[in-house]
């Protein structure tokens, strides 16, 4: 094989790779209206944030942390994942899907050098602001 031969190859290589290690979607997690959230944590005010990905409903402790995430179960309406951020925690979370706007976050962890453990209630409550950008 020619050396251009072999280089005009490399793209391709990489596209595969991409495409095997990108994540597949969680099977419960389908099943979620992308949206504006409301999350109501026992004890806090409840917040409202941006759910593009409904993925990022596992890590509402560790919102912006790059982190290392492995499915512990996926089901139709309910999925378990553990996460570790270096530097920052880690956490074991699952969410229950009730509807496609309602859902149940069971979650605890290492979050800021302190442990967390509780269940919340989250709710759509409607479209994202148009500026929002969610992950």
């Amino acid at each position: 094989m020619s050396i251009t031969r072999a280089l005009c190859l490399i793209p391709l290589l990489f596209a595969v790779a991409s495409v095997a290690h990108a994540q597949p979607v969680l099977n419960a997690m389908t099943a979620i209206t992308p949206g504006q959230w409301q999350l109501q944590v026992p004890g806090e005010p409840a917040r409202t944030m941006c759910v593009a990905n409904p993925e990022a409903l596992f890590q509402i402790r560790h919102r912006a942390g790059a982190c290392t995430r492995l499915v512990i179960a996926d089901e139709k309406a309910s999925a378990t994942m553990h996460y570790s951020c270096p530097g920052t925690g880690w956490g074991r979370t699952t969410v229950r899907v009730s509807t496609p706007a309602s859902v149940r976050i069971a979650t605890q962890g290492i979050a800021d050098n302190a442990p967390f453990d509780f269940t919340a209630q989250a709710r759509r409550i409607g479209d994202c602001p148009a500026r929002s950008a969610s992950r």
